[in-house]
């Protein structure tokens, strides 16, 4: 199981970004997907989650500002972020469970100036 993060970079307060999680070696249909945070010195945070029947669920801190969907045609999560605030800034992991052992992207740096 791969996931293959993608889409960070540098942004002023109040811009946009969209991230993109591509997954290989499982039945990507068939499993939700998550986006985690991390910033340093602070705790990795769950950020959102796509189920596999596409329902989602986001943090406050992000709910109206965030929007994840998925492409099942092209094994791909999106996480569109809106409205971005310096304390957006972190890195970014998406996540699944396989099998019951956690699979992690490798990261992709977000960086939102004031």
């Amino acid at each position: 199981v791969q996931l293959q993060a993608s889409g960070g970079g540098l942004v002023q307060s109040g811009g946009s970004l969209r991230l993109s999680c591509t997954a290989s070696g499982i039945m990507f249909s068939h499993y939700d997907i998550d986006w985690y945070r991390q910033a340093p010195g602070r705790q990795r945070e769950l950020v959102a989650t796509i189920t596999s029947s596409f329902n989602s669920n986001y943090a406050d801190s992000v709910n109206g500002r965030f929007q994840i969907f998925r492409d099942n045609y092209m094994d791909t999560v999106h996480l569109q972020m809106s409205l971005l605030k310096p304390e957006d800034t972190a890195t970014y992991y998406c996540h699944t469970v396989h099998r019951g052992q956690a699979f992690w992207g490798q990261g992709t740096q977000v960086t939102v100036s004031s």
